[in-house]
């Protein structure tokens, strides 16, 4: 580093501030909030988390962003919850019959076979449903006659490629006094 350093100092402070920034692989966080902040991005907690797998803090403020009074049983939000970091900060999305969490639906989708054979047998339909699209499409289909026929995007997906509407930032809780 010494090296390094001496030969140029930009150099030398580019790589100090990079690591001081980066988590290393040996670093290990219990509280979802500190490992988002420090891993910055990822799409589902890895082995440097260590706390409960859905925390309470996650569940409760999930359960405040679909509206749910805190008096209400939190259990429904503990099962079935995912939760992931985006730029630093701590996303959940709690699964449901048509909350596809964990997909990141193709960019550009093309007509599945299931598509296919679907308006095959009902040339023409106004809309092809989502038990044949399959729960983490984002377009609306149809069918052009015979053929289907992909047509405006229902759910943006958010900057990770996941769909964004069911996925919702969690705010720290606010410090007990």
């Amino acid at each position: 580093m010494t090296k390094l350093c001496g030969a140029t100092f930009t150099l030398c402070a580019t790589a100090l501030l990079l690591g001081a920034n980066t988590a290393r692989a040996t670093d290990a966080w219990s509280d979802p909030f500190a490992y988002c902040a420090a891993v910055g991005t990822i799409d589902a907690p890895d082995a440097r988390y260590t706390g409960r797998a859905v925390p309470a803090s996650v569940a409760r403020g999930l359960q405040k962003a679909f509206g749910v009074q805190p008096s209400e049983s939190l259990e429904p939000f503990e099962r079935g919850t995912s939760w992931r970091c985006m730029d630093g900060t701590v996303y959940a999305c709690n699964v449901g019959a048509n909350l596809p969490c964990d997909a990141k639906p193709p960019a550009d989708p093309q007509p599945t076979a299931a598509m296919k054979t679907y308006c095959a047998e009902n040339a023409g339909a106004d809309f092809i449903p989502m038990y044949v699209t399959g729960h983490d499409s984002t377009y609306a289909w149809s069918c052009a006659g015979t053929e289907p026929k992909r047509g405006e995007r229902t759910s943006p997906l958010d900057a990770r490629g996941f769909v964004g509407s069911v996925w919702h930032r969690i705010a720290p809780p606010a410090p007990t006094r």
